[in-house]
């Protein structure tokens, strides 16, 4: 669609969403995928969203109906968990039309069967081990796009990126720790 996506906030928090300086949102949560979350999250938004639609515990048909919602809100890719299934991704690439994108934490997974199913993308979430991961992923598969969580340095960044990665997940600091440092900032100057 014309962009280069290199950064991407994980965060669902509207106000980060509205004040961040990433590519993209990668919209993903610990609960069941939700219309209205989503909804909320593409209005806030200015820039690119990514919707999780679930995969593990929400799955099949639900979460093909998830990822038609994201679609019609305007999501540029759909991202499903690590369990998903081969059925689900079928079900999911039936009704869309943009990417989807299947989260991996290790490299024990059969990914020319996730391919033939209807995944485009990889995003690698797999803790300290992830720029190995990366790495592992990027000698089988070379043109395959791989979104991959940055860790907690610069450092690790720059290790994942050096291992293949073609844009970084990363967390933003918490609305609460951000306030916390702007009034201890009041506090100082006596506001």
């Amino acid at each position: 669609m014309g962009r280069n996506v290199k950064s991407l906030i994980f965060t669902t928090d509207i106000a980060i969403v509205r004040n961040t300086n990433a590519d993209a949102i990668l919209a993903v949560y610990p609960f069941t995928p939700d219309p209205a979350i989503m909804q909320a999250i593409h209005v806030a938004s200015d820039r690119p969203v990514f919707s999780g639609v679930g995969g593990g515990l929400t799955n099949g048909k639900r979460s093909a109906d998830m990822s038609l919602f994201a679609e019609s809100w305007g999501s540029l890719g759909v991202i499903v968990n690590a369990p998903t299934s081969v059925e689900t991704i079928k079900l999911i690439n039936d009704v869309v039309d943009i990417p989807i994108i299947l989260t991996v934490v290790n490299t024990e997974v059969d990914f020319a069967e996730k391919f033939a199913a209807g995944i485009d993308v990889i995003n690698v979430s797999g803790g300290y081990q992830t720029a190995q991961i990366v790495h592992t992923i990027r000698e089988r598969y070379p043109q395959v796009p791989i979104i991959a969580t940055g860790g907690h340095s610069d450092e690790s960044i720059k290790q994942t990126i050096a291992a293949g990665a073609n844009a970084i997940t990363y967390n933003p600091p918490t609305t609460s720790s951000l306030f916390a440092q702007k009034m201890k900032e009041y506090r100082e100057f006596g506001f």
